[in-house]
């Protein structure tokens, strides 16, 4: 068990468990501050670590590559002077060899090493001390300090190679320069490195408090609109950036949320006015029949004219449910290719009949080889709807009209009429639920007919378009291709 003491005296045991859960989330007791905890402060961490890992490959290949640079400079000079001094002491044996090498070692300049020996080492010129021979390129660190050695344990950089008689040459150069030069770097790099991080943790700290502060805004903004502000929207800046996109969606979808949810208010209350009348005619009915009924033939006209009333009740409901079912594209997968101008001169036909009892004409107007893919029941009971809808709100006398032909965009069906119309400002209101044109709905009717064949033409990817025909409405649909 861990015995944790906090600053003010406070005293918590924490478990090995606890313990853990604590470091991984980041919530011991003095806390961690949020800044850190958002994943944009992580995500500027994980580049900052990247950023350092390249930062250091690229000391480590300029210093590897400056390194050899330097080195083949130094080899390069040491290996043109050792093949100077035996081209000129060819054929004079160590002798030549120690006059030549002896006043070299005596002018060389702080840093410039010569070294001549013999088979058993003892040293003829030079100004270093005896060393056992090596052949090739290698490196020699003086002891102390010598006599032309002014630098003690600097690392010198040479050749040696074997000349005449069993001798021994070595020419070698200060390194100086070369652990200058690595020191330069690397100093610079870490000065670099430090200032890489330093501006990668202040820019990742800027980043997140405006992330922060976004991010705060919307959650602020849900908030208010989930405590019941449904008015709230998300604030766009203009910057046509990811928020601003992510803004504009949201407000899409509030808007949306909003107006459904003002729909079903305005269902929930026309339903329970529009059922109100319906079902207390029901109940005085029922009651009256109770106490008054004197035969079975009174009882049974009773129960008649009541089961009527709950059959109007359940197709206000199964109206209701087939909304819903189309607008959930449910009945999607029922699509198959028909022929409209069939189908659009069988609805002409079966209808005429209806029309002629109310004193009014129906005519089609229906281009030949009009192909559609879309759904074999819902279509008849779109164009029925309209059909319907006209001839219930036409007078006698008035001639409807349903036209099909092909257009440049799809199949354009019109459903015209010369009656009363609808006001260019209810055009959009009356295919909503149960809203009708006659405010006191004494008239049979439920106030979905129009809204079905809008819930229908929202499916086959079309809208009704009411307008104006002067006299009279015509509403238009386009089928896209």
């Amino acid at each position: 068990m861990l015995l944790f003491r906090h600053p003010l005296g406070l005293r918590h045991r924490f478990g090995p468990r606890r313990l853990l859960d604590l470091i991984k989330t980041g919530h011991a007791s003095l806390g961690m501050p949020r800044l850190l905890r958002t994943t944009s402060f992580r995500m500027t961490l994980l580049y900052a670590g990247l950023f350092t890992v390249s930062v250091l490959l690229l000391l480590a290949v300029i210093l590897w590559f400056s390194t050899a640079y330097i080195a083949e400079q130094i080899d390069r000079t040491v290996f043109n002077e050792i093949v100077e001094i035996v081209t000129e002491t060819e054929g004079r044996g160590l002798q030549g060899l120690r006059d030549a090498v002896s006043p070299l070692a005596e002018k060389a300049p702080p840093g410039v090493y010569y070294l001549l020996q013999d088979n058993a080492g003892t040293v003829l010129a030079g100004n270093m001390p005896r060393v056992k021979p090596v052949l090739g390129v290698w490196t020699w660190a003086p002891p102390g300090t010598g006599k032309r050695i002014e630098r003690a344990g600097r690392i010198v950089r040479g050749r040696g190679v074997p000349v005449a008689e069993g001798g021994y040459l070595f020419v070698g150069l200060d390194g100086f320069e070369l652990g200058e030069m690595q020191e330069t770097i690397t100093r610079s790099f870490v000065v670099i490195l430090a200032a890489t991080i330093m501006l990668a943790l202040a820019g990742g700290a800027v980043m997140s408090l405006g992330l922060q502060r976004r991010v705060e805004a919307i959650s602020r903004t849900s908030r208010d609109i989930v405590a019941g502000d449904l008015g709230r929207r998300i604030a766009i800046r203009g910057t046509d950036d990811e928020f601003d996109h992510l803004a504009a969606s949201l407000n899409a979808m509030l808007d949306r949320i909003e107006s459904l949810m003002q729909g079903l208010r305005e269902v929930s209350s026309d339903i329970a006015h529009d059922l109100r009348t319906p079902l207390s005619r029901l109940r005085q009915r029922l009651e009256l029949a109770r106490r008054r009924a004197l035969s079975v033939e009174t009882l049974h006209e009773a129960l008649d004219a009541s089961i009527a009333d709950v059959d109007a009740i359940l197709d206000t409901f199964g109206a209701l449910l087939r909304i819903a079912q189309i607008e959930a594209h449910t009945k999607a997968a029922g699509f198959a290719e028909l022929d409209m101008s069939e189908m659009l001169q069988a609805m002409v036909e079966a209808y005429q009949t209806v029309a002629e009892e109310r004193g009014q004409m129906l005519a089609g107007d229906i281009e030949a080889g009009l192909w559609l893919v879309g759904d074999r029941e819902l279509l008849p009971q779109l164009f029925s709807n309209l059909i319907e809808n006209a001839i219930r709100h036409c007078p006698s006398g008035a001639r409807i009209e349903l036209a099909a032909h092909l257009r440049a965009g799809g199949i354009e069906v019109d459903v015209a009429d010369d009656g009363p119309g609808i006001p260019a400002d209810l055009t959009e209101k009356v295919l909503q639920r149960f809203f009708r044109l006659e405010r006191s709905r004494t008239t049979p009717g439920t106030g979905l007919g129009l809204s079905l064949a809008a819930a229908i033409a929202g499916l086959h990817r079309t809208r009704l378009d009411l307008s104006d025909k002067r006299p009279g409405l015509r509403i238009r649909l386009l089928f896209p291709r």
